[in-house]
């Protein structure tokens, strides 16, 4: 279960409003294009710009949207226990495949009771749990010896994914927790090299602009093909770093903006990509073909 891409959407919003045709719309194209899930309220979604109500709104909308064809991985974390419990449990009524939930951030908890908090959500559900350990925006690690503990004595806590730069760390995941144990790449130029160590997917904010390349990937890997999944990886690096030129998701956002399929439209305390960014983001989409071609320059005449 839950292999493969899975990929992490962004919230569109038009005029304040969590835009739901577009957000139903991108995810038919996710899915026409090969992504192998859906990633809901992720950090990509903009979780902490979200109201609860909204949050489960987006999953039991993408649980619909999806009708059984790809799996729905909720992200139902929150710094706070309550309201973590609330979530996760709405995705289980909900029909989501699996929660996605964040180390609690801010407060910068130690392993104990990053272990009690998630032990608590675990025993609280009949639902796979995915934990989510992204160092850079919560300030806390999930360190080794945490994660296989909760591996071993929670046996609905399925996986890890790793927005974490130190690949000795995940090696050492991978290790302790048995090949079983689902580990999916956050860190964009690492999704093929934890492919290649026995990772179980991707969860790539890359897959908003380019799902079929970034599906790709998985797949040529899953099928042996690593000489073109290698070449596919330094094809991606371009637009891997152009989507990180300012934080996550405003690019992304806005290259999906300048391709015709969202608004660039983000909340507070994010705000529009920079001019000099955006020339430099529209300046990479034009070197992979991602802009619409304007009127009455179509290819094919002279």
């Amino acid at each position: 279960m839950l292999r493969g891409s899975i990929a992490p959407l962004v919230t569109p919003f038009r005029d304040g409003r969590i835009d739901e045709a577009a957000f139903v719309e991108l995810i038919e194209w996710q899915i026409a294009c090969g992504s192998h899930g859906i990633g809901v309220a992720g950090t990509t979604g903009e979780p902490a710009a979200l109201s609860t109500d909204e949050r489960e709104h987006l999953i039991a909308l993408a649980v619909r949207a999806a009708r059984g064809r790809v799996p729905v991985l909720a992200g139902t974390g929150s710094v706070n226990l309550e309201e973590t419990l609330r979530l996760t449990l709405f995705a289980q009524r909900a029909g989501a495949a699996a929660a996605l939930v964040v180390t609690p951030y801010y407060t910068r908890p130690g392993q104990e009771g990053l272990y009690r908090f998630f032990r608590r959500v675990a025993d609280a559900v009949d639902l796979p749990i995915v934990l989510y350990n992204i160092p850079g925006r919560t300030a806390v690690t999930l360190e080794v010896d945490t994660i296989a503990r909760l591996a071993q004595d929670c046996r609905n806590i399925v996986g890890v994914k790793e927005s974490n730069k130190d690949l000795e760390h995940v090696c050492r995941v991978m290790h302790r927790c048995g090949r079983d144990f689902l580990v999916y790449s956050g860190i964009e130029l690492l999704c093929f090299p934890i492919l290649a160590l026995g990772g179980a997917g991707h969860i790539s904010a890359t897959a908003n602009v380019m799902p079929a390349e970034v599906a790709r990937l998985y797949d040529l890997t899953a099928a042996g093909r690593w000489d073109e999944a290698r070449e596919l990886h330094y094809h991606l690096l371009p637009m891997n770093d152009a989507l990180f030129l300012e934080t996550n998701p405003v690019p992304a956002k806005a290259a999906l903006a300048m391709m015709g399929r969202a608004t660039a439209e983000v909340r507070p305390p994010h705000a529009p990509l920079r001019p000099e960014t955006e020339a430099r983001l529209r300046e990479v989409l034009a070197g992979y073909g991602l802009l619409p071609v304007p009127s009455g320059r179509a290819s094919g005449g002279s």
